[in-house]
């Protein structure tokens, strides 16, 4: 991204006169006056609409985007409130370039900005380091029983699994490493996602289900769905996204948002549909590649979504009420001066 920015953003306050500028107006008041800018502009509705709208339109991610200028300008400048905000965008900015990344069109503005947030990714992690998790070795007894063969003298060693391998710097996008950036971007919005409004998840679930590019049970009946359109605000038309390559080091932190939007504290029935309908067409998408590491996750995910759809049955004191009162009788009985 061109360094020629017409307005270097330092500040929270620099951020939004130069988005207010992009945007072609002023932005609403409850942005602009607020105290906290950087967390209004994360929840406002109005300005995420605009945000998205220009980014989803036809022509946008090009190397002279401004909205992308902007997204790239606001993450550099290390206000961690702008860089929230910016990650608010992720969802949006990852489904449409990698939609638009398999027809080989130029997208020099999105890339622009992938490539910034997997940098700082890597800056996070350091240099080498992979995120790893201890899984306990099934050798070794269960502290819960007793165990029928004696205990070696040295117990086995804890198991570790990779989460994420270790990120490489990469200064430039190809098709080769696509998937691996995208894939570490998804990570860094995954772990922001508590911080995240409900809107910008129910995006991501939207284009979950078109990168799969398998229908869901739900498709049935509107299977026009399946392919999520992006309205043109400026024209009126519409853009259908595409099916997507889904390797696992970029299939497994979709799930694991998915499973965040889906199980998650949310109490968004709208999001946890979506979230359900995702996993469905995930689940259909990895039978079709017979990748057994995606097929358990997503099928584990699946299950559990039914498993959320079904209503818990209220407990039932009845039974006790009339033990509690029979209880109560014999005491009373046994209390009473005549025995």
């Amino acid at each position: 991204m061109p360094n020629d920015a017409p307005h270097p953003i330092h500040s929270a306050k620099d951020a939004m006169d130069a988005l207010a500028g992009i945007l072609g107006g002023a932005l609403p008041g409850s942005v602009a006056a607020a105290d906290d800018p950087a967390a209004a502009l994360l929840n406002d509705p109005d300005v995420a609409s605009a945000v998205t709208g220009r980014l989803r339109g036809p022509g946008s991610g090009a190397g002279n985007d401004t909205v992308c200028r902007w997204l790239y300008d606001a993450f550099r400048s290390g206000v961690p409130e702008l860089q929230l905000a910016v990650l608010r965008f992720v969802p949006t900015l990852a489904g449409v370039y990698m939609c638009r990344a398999v027809s080989r069109k130029p997208l020099a503005g999105f890339e622009a900005v992938l490539l910034a947030l997997y940098a700082h990714a890597a800056a996070q992690r350091g240099a080498g380091e992979a995120v790893t998790v201890s899984i306990p070795n099934l050798a070794n007894p269960s502290p819960y029983h007793d165990a029928k063969v004696a205990p070696k003298a040295k117990p086995a060693e804890l198991e570790v699994a990779v989460l994420s391998p270790p990120l490489e710097p990469h200064g430039t996008m190809r098709a080769t490493r696509r998937a691996r950036i995208v894939g570490a971007v998804l990570e860094l919005y995954n772990g922001k996602l508590s911080h995240m409004p409900v809107s910008c998840k129910t995006d991501f679930c939207e284009f979950c289900v078109a990168w799969a590019g398998t229908p869901s049970k739900l498709d049935k009946d509107k299977p026009q769905q399946l392919q999520q359109p992006a309205p043109d605000a400026a024209t009126g038309g519409a853009e259908k996204w595409r099916r997507v390559p889904l390797p696992w080091e970029l299939f497994q932190p979709v799930v694991r948002i998915v499973a965040h939007c889906l199980l998650g504290p949310t109490r968004s029935d709208e999001l946890k549909a979506q979230a359900a309908r995702a996993a469905e067409c995930l689940y259909w998408r990895a039978i079709e590649t017979m990748d057994s590491t995606a097929l358990l996750a997503t099928r584990s995910l699946v299950r559990l979504s039914q498993m959320v759809e079904e209503p818990i049955p209220e407990p039932s004191f009845s039974g006790a009420i009339e033990n509690m009162a029979e209880l109560e009788a014999m005491r009373a009985n046994i209390l009473s001066p005549n025995n």
